[in-house]
């Protein structure tokens, strides 16, 4: 039996540092947010992510997802992340990615899935690479797809990811030269279609 993929997808995304040029409601909030006061989080938020803010909209989804300052509601997160969707915003496609890859407040979905966290991915998102990458490479919610699976694979460890690379080596060992060369050439000329 040949070596196993390092199957672990990143699931989701610890906050941390918010943009200093955003002032007001969102700064205060991701701050309040840091400090582990969600109740106040939550109240500077909901605001502006009824406004439209897709940070914001991205806040209140994790937060919900993860029952601080609200109850945890998976269905409740999903609509938040979705809003943030609609608007193009990485960090909520990777997110909702996640919750129809386990089917947490949508249905389980393995192709919408793929879809999300290729949305992220071609912006430059590295955790949706990754996961995209894991999902080329066991066929999960697409057919196998070696090529791609090893060019999204040597995106993220280009970054440093070690486990990335890993896997982009135990995949290697399945494919032809070919293939391989074809990878590299799509990573070669890969470039992120927007940041968010």
């Amino acid at each position: 039996m040949g070596k196993k993929l390092v199957l672990f997808t990143v699931v989701f995304l610890s906050l941390s540092v918010v943009s200093a040029a955003r002032a007001g409601g969102l700064e205060d909030g991701a701050a309040a947010y840091t400090k582990g006061d969600y109740a106040k989080a939550w109240s500077e938020l909901k605001p502006l992510a009824e406004r439209g803010d897709p940070e914001a909209q991205w806040y209140l989804g994790v937060m919900s997802h993860d029952g601080q300052g609200t109850p945890r509601n998976y269905a409740e997160a999903a609509k938040w992340f979705q809003k943030a969707v609609e608007q193009g915003y990485a960090k909520a496609e990777f997110n909702l990615g996640v919750m129809y890859r386990r089917g947490l407040g949508v249905p389980r979905d393995g192709a919408e899935a793929v879809r999300l966290y290729r949305k992220a991915a071609e912006q430059g998102y590295l955790d949706a690479q990754y996961n995209i990458g894991v999902m080329c490479a066991e066929g999960q919610g697409i057919g196998e797809d070696l090529v791609q699976a090893y060019m999204w694979f040597s995106l993220v460890a280009a970054s440093g990811d070690a486990t990335a690379k890993k896997n982009r080596e135990i995949i290697a060992a399945r494919m032809t030269p070919s293939q391989i060369a074809e990878a590299q050439r799509l990573a070669k000329e890969w470039k992120p279609k927007g940041k968010e």
